[in-house]
């Protein structure tokens, strides 16, 4: 592929200087191929694995193709969650400034009547969430009929969701000839059959769609027992010294545990979670973009097209339920070609589901223990590690996954490896920590050696 500059693509001056300002200079493959695409007015069904930069290569032809003296709605895009969805907002005032060019959020968990008094502003690009937009068009208080462009973010999380109900309802509310662009990681034949129906001959872009994750993106486990799974959680994120550390939680009723072990030990931590209302979830994560927390303590919410510029770790507490959860997961590092860790803490009962993740991505997780303050390859991972097949380099990824024998003699060495002399000491400090919350001192009062 030639290289192209985003001028080559078609973009506008003033957007280019944009982009210039946030030091970007050279469009992605994803944009080099789909700017062209919707600046010529064509449907495009893209697929490209996260954080290839595909909010960017429907967001700046949808601002070009904007009128700013034209005080309509002219531009809607949709996304599965009220995070992504402020993400798509932001993005669009940042680049969209210099245009003049009147933004608006219509997201669930916010007030409704502020929204439909920031309706009367005309506003010609609006982002929204797919229940909220669906009622603001049942109350007639946003119409589409002068809609040019509708845009579909994430619409594979949106099916997974139960959207697609709201997405086809709020497409008919649009005009025939209006444009449509569907972006996801994955195209799924529910997708695909959606488009045939409402596309015209769309343009179909896809980014090595067989590559799930980046190749920036290293995946690594740890192996302990379930009680230690937050002190192992605790010693990780101090050897690898990240300063912004996102970690995922299955449970929400977890998720404040979590975050309050994370903050007694002096790892500053927020929580992000569905069930949380829209001006707490929008606080929490601004504080951690920010740096005013170190770790995110999250359920599959954030899992979903956020970029957190900084973000180097990710952490499975919690295993995901699938191949599909853990590719956007991880994704939330790695982006952009930039270097990204994806860390697993598993209990040998939960070995097999890495096994699974490594045929089903066909990507290799790497074994490692803690030890002396370091991060280290367990000396049997070494002895076993691939070699070349008739001088053709490594095995596939997929042979190079744990064996069931591997896989006990690597549970064995983390429990013998784990930190019981550290928690011995955490444990003499915390009986003598009188501040120390509830669930401290519960630990604290029982025998050594007994379940948590």
């Amino acid at each position: 592929m030639m290289n192209h500059t985003f001028t080559d693509l078609g973009v506008e001056e003033a957007l280019t200087a944009k982009l210039a300002e946030y030091e970007i200079t050279a469009p992605s493959p994803v944009q080099a191929e789909t700017i062209p695409a919707v600046l010529a007015g064509r449907d495009v069904l893209a697929e490209s694995q996260t954080g290839t930069g595909k909010t960017l290569a429907y967001l700046l032809p949808a601002l070009q193709k904007i009128d700013p003296a034209s005080r309509t709605t002219q531009v809607l895009i949709l996304a599965p969650t009220q995070e992504l969805a402020m993400q798509i907002l932001h993005e669009s005032q940042r680049y969209g400034e210099n245009r003049e060019i009147e933004v608006q959020a219509l997201i669930g968990g916010a007030a409704i009547g502020r929204q439909v008094e920031r309706l009367r502003k005309h506003p010609q690009l609006v982002v929204g969430t797919p229940g909220r937009v669906r009622e603001l068009l049942a109350l007639r208080k946003l119409k589409l009929h002068t809609v040019k462009l509708v845009v579909i973010d994430e619409v594979d999380q949106l099916f997974q969701l139960g959207g697609s109900g709201d997405v086809e309802q709020i497409l008919k509310g649009t005009l025939r000839d209006r444009q449509l662009l569907f972006l996801s990681a994955t195209v799924t034949p529910e997708i695909r059959e959606l488009a045939g129906r409402e596309m015209r001959d769309p343009v179909e872009v896809g980014i090595k769609p067989e590559q799930r994750t980046s190749e920036s993106l290293e995946h690594l486990y740890f192996i302990c027992e379930q009680r230690d799974k937050i002190d192992q959680l605790r010693r990780i994120i101090r050897t690898y010294d990240a300063q912004k550390v996102l970690v995922f939680v299955n449970n929400t009723e977890d998720i404040g545990e979590v975050e309050a072990k994370m903050n007694y030990v002096g790892l500053s931590a927020g929580a992000l979670y569905g069930d949380a209302d829209k001006t707490t979830r929008s606080l929490v994560l601004r504080r951690f973009r920010e740096g005013e927390y170190r770790v995110l303590v999250a359920s599959d919410v954030a899992a979903r097209g956020l970029d957190i510029e900084g973000l180097t770790l990710v952490v499975n507490l919690d295993p995901p339920m699938d191949a599909e959860h853990y590719v956007h997961r991880a994704g939330r590092t790695g982006r952009m070609g930039r270097k990204g860790v994806a860390v697993s803490i598993v209990n040998p009962r939960e070995l097999f589901i890495i096994r699974k993740f490594s045929r089903a991505l066909g990507i290799e997780f790497g074994h490692r223990v803690l030890s002396g303050g370091k991060i280290i390859v367990p000396r049997e991972e070494r002895e076993h590690a691939p070699r070349t097949v008739n001088g053709k380099g490594p095995r596939s990824a997929k042979s190079s996954a744990p064996s069931p024998s591997a896989s006990r003699k690597s549970a064995k060495v983390a429990r013998e490896s784990s930190p019981a002399a550290a928690r011995k000491e955490d444990r003499h400090k915390d009986r003598k920590n009188k501040g120390a919350p509830k669930w401290l001192k519960n630990k604290a009062a029982r025998p050594e050696g007994a379940e948590e």
